[in-house]
C-alpha cells in the first residue's frame, strides 16, 4: 500500500516538475498553462501526451 502512495506521489511531483518547465519555455511564446489538480492529476496519468493535449487544446480554445 505504501509502495502505491509513493508511486502516485512521485507521477505528481514528475507532473508538476513537467508543466512548471513547459510554461517556462513557452512563456516567451505567451502560452500558459495552468498548474491545477485538473492539469497534475491529467499530466500524471497521460505523461507526455497529456501535456501535448493541454497545449492542443490551448490553441482550440
Amino acid at each position: 500500500m505504501a509502495k502505491k502512495i509513493i508511486k502516485i506521489i512521485k507521477k505528481v511531483c514528475i507532473a508538476f516538475a513537467m508543466l512548471y518547465g513547459l510554461n517556462f519555455i513557452l512563456t516567451a511564446v505567451d502560452i500558459f498553462i495552468p498548474i491545477n489538480i485538473i492539469t497534475l492529476i491529467f499530466v500524471s496519468i497521460l505523461g507526455v501526451p497529456g501535456i501535448l493535449g493541454l497545449v492542443v487544446t490551448y490553441f482550440i480554445i
